[in-house]
C-alpha cells in the first residue's frame, strides 16, 4: 500500500500539467457565457455569507461566540465544509462526465478527483480571501499560526479524496450513490458545528459529535484564523482523526483500483 501510495504521488507530479489545465477548462465552463465570468467566483461566497449572516446573526440573534465576531467565525467553519462538500459532492460524477477519457487505455483515471480537487481549491482560495477580509474589516490580530491552515487542508484533501475514490467509482455502477451522497452531505451539513457552537451540546453529545472527522478541521480553520491554538495540542483527536482519514483514504483507493478495470465496459 505504501508503494502505491508513492506511485500515486509520482503520477500526480508526473501529470501536474495535465490535471492544473484540466481543472483550469473546468472552473471556466462554470462561466461560459457570462458577463461577470470569474468575478462569480467571488460573488458567490460572499453573498452566501452575507444571507447566513442575515439569517442566523440578525434574524435568530446569535451573538458572538467567544467575543469573535458571528460572520468571522461562521466564515471560518463555511470555508472548510464547503470546499470539502464541493469535492466530494462534485467527485460522484467525474468518472461519467469524461467517459471520452476513461476509454482511452493511455489514460490514468485515478487522476480526475484530483482534478476536481484543484478546481475546488480555486473556488476555497476566493473563500480564504473573503474570511481575511473580514477579519481586516473587523480589525482582529494577525497571527502566525494563519499559516496552520495549510496543515488542517491537508487533513481535508486525504479524506475527501479517499471518499471521492469511493464515489466516483461507486457511482459508475450504481447511479443513485450521487444522490445518497448528497443527502448525507446535507445531514453532516447541520450535524457538524459550523453555525452553532458545540459547547451548547450535553457533554455526552459533544463526544458523539467529536467522531465527525469534519469537526475536527472546521475546529482547525477556527483555531488558525481565530483562537490560535497549535494543533498538537490536541493528541487525542489528532490521532483519531489520522486513524480514520487514513483508512477512508486506502479503503477509497482499493475500490477504485478494483472497479477501475470495468468502467470501460460499463461506460
Amino acid at each position: 500500500m505504501i508503494k502505491s501510495v508513492f506511485s500515486f504521488v509520482r503520477l500526480v507530479l508526473l501529470q501536474k500539467d495535465l490535471i492544473v489545465s484540466m481543472a483550469k477548462r473546468e472552473v471556466a465552463t462554470q462561466y461560459v457565457g457570462s458577463v461577470l465570468g470569474f468575478i462569480w467566483t467571488f460573488i458567490n461566497p460572499m453573498l452566501m455569507i452575507f444571507v447566513f449572516w442575515v439569517v442566523f446573526s440578525v434574524g435568530f440573534k446569535v451573538q458572538p461566540t467567544s467575543n469573535v465576531p458571528f460572520v468571522v467565525w461562521l466564515t471560518a467553519g463555511m470555508a472548510a465544509w464547503f470546499v470539502f462538500a464541493d469535492i466530494v459532492n462534485g467527485s460522484t460524477g467525474v468518472i461519467l462526465s469524461n467517459a471520452h477519457l476513461i476509454k482511452k487505455t493511455l489514460f490514468q483515471s485515478q487522476i480526475l478527483p484530483v482534478v476536481k480537487i484543484v478546481s475546488c481549491l480555486i473556488t476555497h482560495s476566493v473563500f480564504l480571501l473573503v474570511l481575511i477580509g473580514l477579519i481586516i474589516l473587523q480589525k482582529m490580530p494577525f497571527s502566525f499560526f494563519y499559516l496552520q491552515v495549510f496543515y488542517y487542508l491537508l487533513c481535508l484533501l486525504v479524506l475527501a479524496l479517499g471518499l471521492a475514490w469511493a464515489v466516483s467509482a461507486l457511482n459508475v455502477f450504481v447511479r443513485d450513490v450521487g444522490q445518497i451522497v448528497a443527502v448525507i452531505i446535507q445531514i453532516g451539513f447541520w450535524a457538524t458545528p459550523i453555525f452553532w457552537d458545540i459547547n451548547i451540546m450535553p457533554s455526552r453529545i459533544q463526544t458523539v459529535l467529536k467522531l465527525n472527522p469534519m469537526f475536527y478541521i472546521v475546529q482547525g480553520y477556527r483555531e488558525s484564523f481565530i483562537y490560535f491554538y497549535p494543533f498538537w495540542w490536541h493528541r487525542y483527536q489528532t490521532l483519531y482523526f489520522w486513524a480514520v482519514a487514513a483508512t477512508v483514504f486506502v479503503v477509497g483507493a482499493l475500490i477504485f483500483k478494483k472497479l477501475k478495470p470495468q468502467f470501460a465496459d460499463v461506460l
